[in-house]
């Protein structure tokens, strides 16, 4: 059995394939409808005799519920199963059986990472042609070729998450260890992005197919993708040179 089959027969009869595509397709699902019905709901949690009045939803508000709720909850499923999975020196009896058989540690972690990465972008996928569905059905048509853009900017931010779990796997032991180390990076990024308005960092790309269904230029897009790329590649050359030099 190669360390692709196994990879894939790990994700799948674990329930981690469904644990992530079942997120995405539930955001893409239910974040129309929040944006559709927003205004019932928090009238009926709201106090008697206050009148809750909002701006009537636009086919940019069902998508831009669905990207806020993946890249944070989605996010998360995402870096804990890939940290599942590129963690293997957390159980040393795996670590000595996979090391033992390669003669590098690329061979181990490239199959761990494009697996997860593939069911990730999957799920993004799947839950942005969802959320497409039911916001054409409950708020009207969308500007397909931005949509589709936006999906790339998702699944290129995605590929780089994952690169980043990698990387965390590489220098810490034990799949909690991974997966907070990963999201404590992540984070660092966002806050990042926050204070400086920085338009081509990589957290630019998880919120991109909601910038650009709401017809607003894509400033910084282009770099950032670039950046992207580059950083994920590195982040997986540094893994492999870490994992090593890294004694069992």
């Amino acid at each position: 059995m190669t360390l692709w089959r196994l990879e894939w027969l790990r994700l799948v009869r674990t329930r981690r394939l469904v644990a992530i595509l079942g997120a995405y397709l539930f955001f893409g699902l239910t974040g129309p409808l929040t944006a559709r019905y927003l205004d019932r709901i928090l009238g009926g949690i709201g106090t008697e005799g206050v009148r809750v009045q909002l701006p009537a939803p636009t086919p940019a508000d069902g998508i831009a519920q669905f990207t806020g709720n993946a890249s944070q909850i989605g996010l998360l499923v995402v870096v804990l199963v890939a940290a599942s999975a590129l963690a293997f020196d957390a159980r040393r009896e795996m670590a000595v059986f996979l090391r033992t058989r390669v003669r590098g540690a690329a061979a181990v972690i490239l199959p761990a990472y494009l697996v997860s990465a593939a069911a990730a972008v999957s799920a993004l996928t799947l839950g942005t042609l969802a959320a497409w569905y039911e916001t054409a059905v409950l708020l009207g048509g969308l500007p397909v070729a931005r949509l589709l853009v936006g999906l790339a900017c998702g699944a290129l931010f995605l590929a780089f998450a994952v690169a980043v779990t990698a990387l965390a796997a590489a220098i810490t032991r034990g799949v909690a260890a991974t997966a907070g180390a990963a999201l404590a990076a992540l984070l660092a990024l966002a806050v990042a992005d926050g204070l400086t308005g920085v338009p081509w960092l990589p957290t630019r790309l998880a919120g991109a197919m909601e910038t650009l269904v709401r017809g607003e230029p894509a400033t910084g897009l282009p770099a950032g993708a670039a950046l992207t790329a580059a950083l994920t590649a590195g982040a997986l050359a540094a893994a492999v040179a870490v994992s090593d030099r890294r004694e069992l």
